[in-house]
């Protein structure tokens, strides 16, 4: 009688414990998991910065496999520059390089925006000896006071 109670408890502890480990693969939903898809998601549309002053404008016009889009920074007592970008979206940061014309003049550089719900915030860290990239993208640093804030575009 005994070796039957000690087989049945066994076995229930056995079953038991298969029980726990097939709910804990089903219902396992890693949170940072699904705020990592909320944050990182880049739509496409305007984004924009206007405090009468200055005037940053990013539009994103594709965004498979690589984000690109146009860009225009209009800052007050600096030229107007406008142009194209081209870059990838990864952990929530674009990096891309930033294709444009300031009197007159071709010039390609590096950008870096974070996406925080529905704004962008530019970053900004150490060139390299041409000005034109990151010496290194760890350390960008998002610190701009221009947020710019997902808007309707106008044409």
């Amino acid at each position: 009688m005994k070796k039957l109670i000690v087989a049945s408890f066994a076995a229930l502890t056995m079953l038991n414990c298969k029980n726990k480990e097939q709910t804990t693969e089903t219902t396992n939903t890693d949170p940072q998991e699904i705020i990592a898809e909320k944050t990182t998601a880049l739509n496409l549309g305007c984004y924009v910065f206007d405090d009468g002053k200055n005037i940053v404008s990013l539009e994103i016009t594709e965004n498979g496999e690589e984000i690109k889009g146009n860009l225009t920074y209009a800052l007050s007592e600096k030229d107007k520059n406008s142009g194209k970008f081209t870059g990838k979206l990864k952990e929530g940061i674009l990096i891309a390089d930033y294709t444009f014309l300031s009197e007159g003049k071709e010039s390609i550089r590096q950008v870096a925006f974070k996406t925080e719900e529905n704004k962008l915030i530019e970053g900004y860290g150490e060139l390299n000896n041409e000005g034109t990239a990151f010496k290194d993208i760890s350390n960008i640093q998002f610190t701009s006071t221009m947020p710019l804030t997902k808007t309707e575009c106008s044409k």
